[in-house]
């Protein structure tokens, strides 16, 4: 999967470029005089949008971390996840450092300040929280999105796959069938035309059984009698022939 389609690249950028936001702010916290309304109101923002950073930091290491149990998986290598725990330690850092430095203040006037800003930070952490589920709640981790749709596509495809093969397999089922339809009324038309022969020879056979019946009864009994001796005598010269020579 390429840098510029791989979830985790477009939250790093996203995360990224909230870092360099909040260091801007912080440099610009660091002009103001002590005192003044507007840092109280800036350092709230600093301290919101730290840990507003810190919890997407978290959310991506977690996805790091799924990634890491099947590398292959997810089209990446052992160097690509060890650049991706180096990026979000370097962004906990960096976020840690500003915060350091919000807390801390400016100098020996920051001390009052940093009181201030301890007793600001111990009214916030409902807010502070309440802010990044109302950026991030109900969103689910870009990267667990982009693998489980990957991973549905995937099984979409393969179930495709499967369904042609079933498709195919039911075509050639179907051919079969009408192959085996085809010889069946082949054979149903072979079958009638035999029965229609019997019944030709049935009824040749009876034409000539009558016929013999006439000849008998019109030869009376001493015509059938000279026709038995000659059948047995005409039997008796073929048994000689076939058995004794």
């Amino acid at each position: 999967m390429s840098s510029a389609q791989d979830p985790f690249y477009i939250v790093k950028e996203e995360i990224q470029d909230s870092i360099d936001k909040l260091q801007s702010t912080f440099h610009k916290w660091e002009r103001v005089s002590p005192g003044m309304g507007d840092q109280v109101h800036v350092t709230k923002e600093l301290l919101a949008n730290c840990g507003s950073i810190e919890w997407q930091v978290d959310e991506l290491e977690k996805a790091v971390a799924v990634a890491a149990k099947d590398p292959a998986l997810y089209g990446i290598d052992d160097a690509e996840l060890e650049r991706r725990r180096r990026w979000t330690s370097n962004a906990r850092t960096q976020v840690r450092n500003v915060k350091t430095g919000v807390l801390a203040g400016k100098g020996s006037a920051g001390a009052g300040n940093a009181s201030e800003v301890r007793r600001e930070l111990m009214r916030m952490p409902n807010s502070s929280e309440a802010s990044r589920y109302d950026q991030y709640g109900g969103r689910d981790d870009d990267g667990f999105v982009q693998s489980e749709s990957d991973r549905q596509m995937l099984l979409i495809k393969q179930q495709d796959e499967e369904l042609d093969e079933l498709s195919k397999s039911v075509e050639r089922i179907g051919g079969v069938g009408l192959t085996i339809h085809d010889e069946l009324v082949a054979q149903e038309r072979i079958i009638d035309e035999l029965g229609t022969e019997m019944d030709s020879t049935k009824n040749r056979l009876e034409f000539v059984q009558k016929k013999v019946g006439m000849v008998m009864k019109k030869a009376g009994a001493k015509g059938q009698m000279m026709m038995i001796c000659f059948l047995l005598v005409l039997f008796i010269i073929l048994f000689v022939l076939v058995f004794l020579t």
